[in-house]
């Protein structure tokens, strides 16, 4: 149980961290295993640091159990800059993509896209206000295409791919950035993996790029050198100045999870923490889920009391109640609680206590 004077963060990003994770990083903060010196003060290129990074990819490839002919790589710039690099490097084949947009990150990736090459809106639920994942197959998906693109968890709207889609032998991109780690996923099925670090695994500053071997390369001859896999895959993620401190973060939740039990252990519990809150919702009287209940996601669960005077007042005193961050994204409005895999659940408990009273007093 988190200390009583932490408060519950339901943020969508930067969000919860373990706190075991976090008190280990302070206690290393002057000190890092005998070095007398911070991470944050350390050369990228010593052996103390290229241990850590070494370490850190090693970790994640137990966890997620990558295959050997993928690529992990630690770059900057979030998922917003691979809106930019994946067109950059991947519409190289045929020029063309197809996306599929369920949320406001994938028709940020999708226009993105157009500036590159022939990207083409397979299918939208944006008419919708983006609540459910819209339903595409292989034959939906025109035969040529250098690659698939989908936003695997849709941190704004709490709609996630609860089953994936058979695109034939299409090459998929995936923006997995608020769900990563918090279920098992086969990599093979995969072209690329990404996610910004900020949502599920470490503070903001580190994206995690998963990508197969053989998809690096292909770049342009006039991409900016920054922006073309290959130079990070041949230097190690380390081609200039890492996000240093960041990735020994995620290094250390990673030897957290591995130390209980690992993805499988964590996406139990979030089944456990998402079911409890959404068993709620289907029962109240006052609040509403957004979501199609095929499409739900684990990690953002958005709702709504239907009068926005009243999501304002919910939140204000859930804020007094130290839960804080219930506010939903502001081009939606309603309410957003985020319980990634460090968020305890008790938490989710006190909220639902929380949300029983105000339906009592309101509904």
């Amino acid at each position: 149980m988190a200390e009583e004077y932490r408060v519950l963060n339901f943020s969508a990003g930067p969000s919860v961290l373990p706190e075991p994770v976090l008190r280990k990083c302070a206690d290393e903060m002057l000190n890092y295993e005998g070095t007398g010196e911070s991470v944050m003060e350390m050369s990228h290129r010593s052996p103390e640091f290229q241990k850590i990074i070494d370490d850190a990819e090693a970790n994640l490839r137990k966890l997620m159990n990558i295959p050997d002919d993928y690529y992990v790589l630690f770059l900057q710039g979030g998922a917003t800059l691979q809106f930019s690099m994946i067109p950059m490097n991947l519409m190289t084949g045929s020029g063309k993509a197809d996306y599929i947009v369920a949320g406001q990150w994938g028709q940020k990736a999708y226009e993105e896209a157009c500036k590159f090459g022939d990207a083409r809106c397979v299918a939208s639920s944006k008419e919708d206000k983006y609540s459910y994942i819209p339903k595409v197959s292989k034959d939906d998906i025109r035969p040529d295409v250098d690659y698939v693109y989908i936003c695997y968890n849709n941190t704004v709207f709490g709609t996630h791919y609860n089953e994936m889609p058979d695109f034939g032998d299409h090459m998929v991109v995936a923006d997995m950035s608020s769900c990563i780690l918090s279920e098992e996923v086969d990599v093979s099925k995969f072209g690329v993996i990404y996610g910004g670090a900020q949502k599920n695994v470490a503070p903001a500053g580190l994206t995690i790029v998963i990508i197969r071997k053989d998809l690096v390369g292909k770049a342009p001859e006039n991409t900016p050198i920054y922006l073309d896999y290959k130079t990070h895959a041949e230097k190690g993620s380390m081609y200039n100045t890492p996000p240093s401190y960041t990735i020994y973060v995620a290094g250390e939740v990673f030897k957290y999870l591995l130390a209980n039990g690992g993805v499988k252990a964590m996406h139990e519990k979030d089944v456990r923490k998402a079911k409890k809150l959404y068993d709620y919702l289907d029962n109240s009287k006052l609040f509403k889920g957004t979501v199609a209940k095929e499409d739900r996601s684990l990690m953002n669960v958005t709702f709504v009391t239907g009068d926005e005077e009243l999501d304002k007042k919910f939140v204000a005193g859930a804020k007094e109640r130290g839960m804080i961050n219930l506010k939903g994204h502001r081009i939606v409005g309603g309410c957003r609680a985020s319980i990634y895999n460090a968020f305890p659940e008790e938490g989710v408990d006190k909220l639902i206590e929380y949300m029983k009273e105000f339906e009592a007093e309101n509904a």
